[in-house]
């Protein structure tokens, strides 16, 4: 063989690597998107499956600073939102009971360390791999407990939202505790609140009056990839997965709150739907269904897909 030759040779393998490889990340990603849309509807049936037997849909909990406790019950009583309710529909009944029975700084520790376990169903496997990040140390946390001194480890923070309606109706921080440090503000009306979680909830299915197969349940939050993925120093993305109602894990339909793709050096809009995918997000139904809704998806299907009671007409969902 020449020295011609072989540069032929290395140069026709050169564009077939440069034509396959494309190809094969294309390839992945689609494998990733359905796992993640896989993901939006598991825990869309479990949410189903929480109402069929408890009655109602998985509370939101009681604020940011708060994380689930097995000893306060399913109802309003219970601190830790929609996520941590929906443990044991997921086949994570232990994590669920982590806390039972403890008290003290013993209570603290063991919910440290119930927040920093991964929930690979609730991670989107094209943005980050399932484990605890970091957080931002100015935070306060474990409201109901006392804070505890080490966050070097973080917590698990999840990658979906559910739906807390076509307008925002802000939450209160819940009662005051003074082993936390924080005076509290107390708990918000949220009769306005048009989704099916939100502060204190308690909504079962047969609330939900524009139809199960006509309303958003839950979906894919929006992130900046420049930092957000891992630093914890975003609103939406700070709060761990088994916190309660907040900015991490209730998103808005509202006309100001259009759905985002994760863009390098932009930070969407903290209320809003998205994902890291092309083209479209995944969201779940209140029947358990899961579907891709485009980004360009029109502004008064997507807000009237948030309001679970506002009758409105959407003849198909997009």
């Amino acid at each position: 063989m020449t020295l011609v030759e072989l540069l032929v040779v290395i140069a026709v393998l050169a564009l077939l690597m440069s034509l396959l490889l494309p190809a094969v990340q294309a390839t992945r990603e689609a494998a990733r998107r359905t796992q993640c849309g896989n993901n939006v509807r598991q825990v869309a049936m479990a949410a189903v499956q929480h109402d069929a037997v408890i009655g109602w849909l998985p509370v939101g909990g009681w604020g940011f600073g708060w994380v689930g406790d097995p000893d306060r019950g399913v109802d309003e009583n219970q601190p830790g939102g929609f996520f941590y309710n929906c443990l044991p529909f997921m086949e994570h009944k232990a994590l669920h009971e982590m806390t039972a029975g403890l008290t003290g700084t013993e209570k603290r520790d063991r919910a440290l360390a119930m927040a920093q376990v991964a929930i690979p169903v609730l991670t989107c496997p094209s943005r980050r791999s399932p484990r605890a990040y970091g957080v931002r140390s100015s935070r306060s946390w474990l409201a109901n407990t006392s804070r505890p001194a080490d966050l070097a480890n973080g917590w698990y923070r999840a990658d979906y939202k559910v739906n807390g309606g076509d307008s925002v109706v802000m939450w209160g921080f819940g009662p005051a505790s003074v082993a936390a440090g924080d005076s509290g503000s107390g708990f918000k009306d949220m009769d306005g609140s048009s989704g099916v979680s939100h502060q204190r909830s308690r909504i079962p299915l047969a609330e939900v009056a524009d139809g199960a197969s006509m309303t958003y349940l839950l979906g894919e939050k929006p992130l900046n990839p420049d930092m957000y993925y891992s630093h914890g120093t975003y609103w939406a993305d700070d709060e761990p997965a088994l916190g309660a109602d907040d900015l991490d894990i209730h998103g808005w339909t509202s006309l100001s709150s259009r759905p985002e793709r994760d863009t390098p050096g932009v930070n969407p809009n903290t209320k809003s739907f998205g994902s890291v995918h092309a083209v479209s997000f995944g969201m779940s139904f209140c029947d358990g269904s899961a579907r891709w809704i485009r980004y360009d998806v029109d502004p008064t299907v997507h807000r009237r897909l948030g309001n679970r009671r506002d009758g409105g007409v959407v003849d198909r969902v997009p």
